[in-house]
């Protein structure tokens, strides 16, 4: 219990950072036209920030579903970097532990994760971390989508008073710590330069574009790496 319990305390200044983020999400779903319903379930089955944002905002333009379908698979891109980086912690782990803890994976959850579990050494208590960590995150996430559902009924505008900026704020704390990775940093820099390029294309595809090229940068830049760091000892075998 000690490691669960652990791993939902070192969550909680991610889930300060989540929680205006979830209000503004229930806000404009109900905005958009979605029914109280749906929009409680697809935070509860979808559970992916980003990817039900684009996708309110692309049902609300009147987007078509490839559109749709197509533009948050490449937004969540991302997670496959994130289920191969703990891949190493996982592999042993029960089939019914990887499903779980695969659903619940988020960005912020990766962030608190990673770090720890670079550093521990039982498996285990890893484990239960990492599902105390998941736990709170999606516990968090339902409770303030269903705050800005019932506020959006009640207070005109919410969705106007800047509250997103909190979303901000969190993913850049969240791509602060993995910046020391020159890898990492070429991809966010890519990707930035990218989505502002291409911020005037429709259906947000700049995001889906952004996304797309800071996912390759970052694997080209990390190949590049691997190649250059195996040189000397190549040439030293010779």
């Amino acid at each position: 219990m000690r490691p669960f319990l652990a791993g939902a305390r070192d969550t909680i200044p991610m889930l300060v950072g989540a929680a205006p983020f979830g209000l503004i999400f229930g806000t404009l779903a109900i905005a958009s036209g979605l029914p109280v319903w749906l929009t409680l379930g697809f935070s509860a089955l979808v559970f992916a920030g980003s990817s039900q944002f684009v996708a309110v905002s692309l049902i609300g333009s009147g987007a078509a579903l490839p559109v749709i379908w197509l533009t948050t698979f490449v937004v969540n891109l991302r997670h496959a970097l994130y289920s191969a980086t703990l891949l190493p912690y996982a592999r042993a782990l029960p089939a019914h532990w990887r499903w779980a803890l695969a659903f619940w994976l988020t960005d912020e959850t990766f962030a608190v994760v990673e770090n720890q579990l670079r550093n521990h050494t039982s498996l285990q208590d890893g484990a239960r971390y990492w599902l105390g960590s998941s736990l709170a995150m999606y516990l968090n996430w339902q409770i303030w989508t269903l705050a800005g559902v019932l506020l959006g009924q009640i207070v005109p505008g919410l969705a106007t008073l800047g509250l997103d900026f909190a979303m901000v704020a969190t993913f850049a704390a969240i791509v602060a710590l993995q910046l020391r990775d020159r890898p990492v940093l070429f991809a966010a820099l890519v990707a930035g330069t990218v989505a502002l390029l291409a911020r005037g294309l429709p259906y947000k595809l700049g995001l889906m574009l952004a996304a797309a090229a800071g996912v390759g940068a970052g694997i080209l830049a990390e190949a590049a790496l691997g190649r250059a760091e195996s040189l000397p000892a190549d040439e030293g075998a010779v």
